[in-house]
């Protein structure tokens, strides 16, 4: 009987969390396993991008879903990796549940919507169930979800990376042969200082930063039309990009739609196609192919 999707990961009860992946308990990792190790290309996928951000609450996940979505709109084969362990958000701005099934050789097979194939580890815990995992679990499970899933050929892998510069966002660095990074963040003073960190962190791993995404960037009132900078002046941005030479790839402005669109699973590229904030997206994602050679 072949393994199921879960067992496959071993994701047992939360409260039963001490080994689920089955690493050994005694001993050391072997040296070779200690290095660094060598970059690789995705199996079927032509061209990988990281959307990172440094700080959580900026709409990472929402800019990562709605390019994803653009690019398919564009007519490139898409899919999206949710590498967020313990907050993925993938499955529910897509809409998607329940258990991927398994390939003829034990791959996972990703859950597509809208055009494009997803993947993420909320498709293999419970909705509600927190991962109560160890470093070197989570490190493992990562390692599955960018190695053995069958994506079945793509022109384009979207890595929606967890906020912060941690082990995730350095594992997958040096994992995966990376096309390039696009940072998101706000204009608040605060977004943009860590945004600063996460610039940094990919030029110390030598990913290409393919430029900078300016989320909630203006508040246009539908009352009285006034635009409001609500995060503060967007010349912090500007300022930062030019300091590192980085390119602005597009704004996205403040607008309620975004955010109930992927609340209730269909983001806005898809919900509202003609409107000026998906129009927004699809020129960023069209400046993004353009710089990868898709």
């Amino acid at each position: 009987m072949r393994p199921s999707p879960s067992q496959l990961f071993r994701t047992f009860s939360p409260l039963y969390h001490e080994n689920p992946l089955g690493l050994p308990r005694t001993g050391t990792i072997p040296r070779m396993q200690r290095g660094l190790p060598e970059r690789r290309p995705i199996k079927d996928v032509r061209k990988v991008i990281a959307v990172s951000s440094a700080k959580g609450g900026v709409g990472k996940s929402t800019v990562a879903a709605n390019l994803s979505l653009a690019f398919a709109r564009l007519g490139h084969r898409t899919g999206i990796l949710d590498t967020d362990i313990f907050g993925p958000s993938i499955p529910t701005l897509f809409n998607l549940s329940g258990e991927p099934r398994l390939s003829h050789n034990n791959q996972l097979i990703p859950m597509s919507n809208y055009g494009v194939k997803t993947m993420s580890i909320g498709y293999l815990v419970g909705e509600d169930a927190p991962v109560v995992w160890r470093g070197l679990m989570v490190m493992k499970a990562l390692q599955q979800l960018l190695h053995e899933v069958d994506w079945g050929g793509l022109d384009l892998l979207v890595l929606d990376l967890p906020p912060g510069t941690g082990d995730t966002q350095l594992s997958v660095t040096q994992q995966i042969v990376l096309d390039g990074s696009i940072i998101v963040t706000t204009p608040h003073t605060l977004a943009v200082k860590d945004a600063v960190k996460g610039i940094n962190m990919f030029k110390k791993v030598e990913v290409p930063i393919l430029g900078l995404v300016q989320n909630m960037s203006m508040f246009h009132c539908p009352q009285c039309q006034h635009e409001t900078a609500v995060f503060g002046s967007n010349e912090r941005v500007k300022k930062v990009c030019a300091d590192h030479d980085i390119r602005v790839l597009g704004e996205i402005p403040l607008h309620m739609n975004i955010g109930d669109d992927g609340e209730r699973g269909k983001p806005t590229v898809v919900a509202e196609p003609e409107s000026t904030r998906a129009s927004a997206f699809l020129r960023i994602a069209q400046k993004v192919g353009a710089k990868i050679g898709l």
